[in-house]
């Protein structure tokens, strides 16, 4: 059976704490600097699957970098291009896909994951974020702290939906990607 969201949380507990994921496709959801690309790149390398990532297949669609895409075209605009990147992936199997930030607040990116794969939660306190995110304008919505925090916290209830919770906090990227795999069927 698919996990329902919310349904399993993944901790350091051990694997029997929590059901099998039967699964061949993983989505990683998260805030910006959460380690999405580089736990997508470091699980699909241990699983033998595919790795995409939204942000890049962005960049490579448009020639141009998210930043860029924000400052000329806008959000609305960068948002409909990553709809069609999340839906141009649906047929994929055995695939890792790092997603960008905002990807799971929309509606209809969170409910075509979560009906395709196993959406997980790469969550990282917002304190542990800050010193991650490089002040060198390639986040376009980082550039201001408080409105960061905001946009920080309305993410968190959209990530709350995901299938699984990991905690990101004080893991390495492979102690991670050990207890993802050993949720896996």
């Amino acid at each position: 059976p698919s996990p329902t969201p919310g349904s399993s949380r993944l901790s350091n507990r051990s694997a029997s704490d929590h059901p099998l994921l039967k699964t061949d496709k993983i989505y990683l959801v998260g805030f910006m600097a959460a380690g999405k690309t580089t736990l997508e790149q470091a699980l699909a390398r241990r699983l033998g699957w595919r790795a995409e990532d939204v942000d890049m297949l962005i960049e490579a669609r448009e020639r141009r970098t998210v930043a860029e895409i924000f400052a000329r075209e806008g959000e609305p605009y960068f948002r409909s291009i990553e709809r069609q990147v999340i839906w141009s992936l649906l047929p994929q199997r055995h695939t890792v896909v790092a997603t960008g930030g905002g990807t799971f607040m929309d509606p209809e990116n969170r409910a075509a994951i979560n009906a395709d794969g196993v959406s997980v939660w790469i969550d990282v306190p917002f304190e542990a974020l800050l010193g991650r995110i490089p002040a060198d304008g390639r986040r376009p919505l980082a550039n201001d702290r408080i409105q960061m925090a905001l946009l920080y916290e309305s993410r968190r209830l959209a990530y709350q939906q995901a299938h699984v919770r990991l905690d990101a906090s004080r893991a390495h990227t492979e102690e991670l990607v050990d207890q993802l795999i050993e949720r896996i069927e």
